[in-house]
């Protein structure tokens, strides 16, 4: 079984969208994502990850209404992150459409409420976002890190059910430099039985081979497509081999 393909739609302004190591002033637009959305289910991809960016710097939902129309006008399988910090919130995406919630912030700012929303909802449809700059978690649209470290974070929530945790590497995040192998390959060997999704720093076909030959079990890439480094096509008949 191949690495899972999971193409991502950064939404600011109802728009597509891709920053550069998270800088909110690093931005370029891409379009609508809907259009986006279609395009990747003509060509055959299954999931999406979706971040209302907006929502994660105003901690609230922004961009449902954009979420809505890609679940009601595509049959992908969502998964949305961005902005979910309350009950309200997560409701809210569910309601919209999204299978799956990403939630990051919440876990090291609200460990009880984190915990109250994987039992209720249970460990298939939450995904844990642990978004790492200098070896901790960062919170709240990357602009602050936290004291947590990223092997105990998510020792802790392993134990407690967690079965999908998306991995990002900040300092790659955009940048179209290559993603964090050796840290990826460093949460395996400490936790083989996680689903783990990496994301950040995709520039190329090879760059997700190498991921698969690392065992990996997904891989999130965004900007890489919007730069035409990556043939979707292409990318997709190798998958499916």
């Amino acid at each position: 079984m191949k690495i899972e393909l999971i193409p991502a739609i950064d939404i600011i302004d109802g728009k597509c969208v891709r920053l550069t190591k998270g800088d909110y002033d690093q931005k370029t637009v891409y379009g609508h994502p809907l259009d986006m959305a279609q395009e990747f289910e003509r060509i055959g991809y299954q999931r999406l990850h979706v971040v209302d960016l907006d929502g994660a710097k105003s901690k609230h939902i922004v961009n449902g209404s954009v979420l809505s129309r890609i679940t009601e006008e595509t049959k992908l399988t969502v998964d949305f992150g961005g902005g979910i910090k309350t009950d309200e919130d997560i409701e809210e995406a569910f309601r919209c459409g999204a299978t799956m919630v990403t939630i990051g912030s919440i876990a090291v700012t609200e460990p009880e409420r984190f915990m109250g929303w994987l039992e209720k909802y249970g460990p298939e449809r939450i995904i844990l976002g642990a978004d790492v700059r200098n070896g901790r978690i960062s919170i709240n649209g990357w602009k602050e890190d936290s004291s947590e470290d990223l092997l105990p974070f998510l020792k802790k929530y392993i134990d407690a059910g967690v079965g999908k945790v998306l991995c990002t590497e900040i300092s790659k995040d955009g940048t179209l430099a290559g993603p964090a192998i050796d840290l990826y390959k460093k949460v395996m060997e400490t936790y083989p039985e996680l689903h783990l999704i990496a994301s950040g720093g995709v520039s190329s076909m090879d760059d997700i081979k190498a991921l698969d030959a690392a065992g990996i079990p997904a891989v999130v890439f965004g900007k890489a497509i919007y730069e035409g480094k990556i043939n979707l096509q292409e990318l997709w008949d190798w998958q499916n081999v």
